[in-house]
């Protein structure tokens, strides 16, 4: 690739991006992301399940079976909980929405390039 067609695809690619960063799928996923980054129940909820997962590896490692069976059980009901959290839900139904957007970009972006590939091969523009 020629210093011409680097230029003209850093200039696409920024212009792609631009363009992502207003689209309101994405805008949806980052607000949402922010949410669940900054919510304190959500934080504590995080750290309550390491701690009892934290408990249930020591209490294996010192031969507590019934301790272990209990922290881990602990770390499920956390667990469930957290994921029952509607800001939980919307945010992994907004992150399956954004991740179809940019799965789709992703295969134009490849069906485009390799029509270009082809194009450049069968017009022998490719070779040196």
């Amino acid at each position: 690739m020629n210093l011409a067609n680097e230029a003209a695809v850093d200039a696409a690619l920024s212009h792609l991006t631009a363009l992502l960063g207003e689209n309101e799928v994405i805008i949806r996923y980052q607000q949402l992301q922010k949410r669940v980054a900054e919510n304190d129940t959500l934080q504590k909820l995080e750290e309550d399940i390491k701690a009892a997962q934290k408990d249930a590896v020591q209490f294996a490692h010192y031969g507590k079976p019934e301790a272990e069976r209990e922290a881990l059980k602990e770390a499920d009901r956390l667990t469930k909980e957290l994921n029952q959290h509607p800001l939980v839900i919307a945010y992994r139904e907004q992150l399956f929405e954004t991740n179809d957007l940019l799965q789709h970009l992703t295969t134009m972006i490849q069906k485009e390039v390799n029509k270009a590939l082809e194009a450049e091969e069968s017009t022998g523009e490719g070779e040196n």
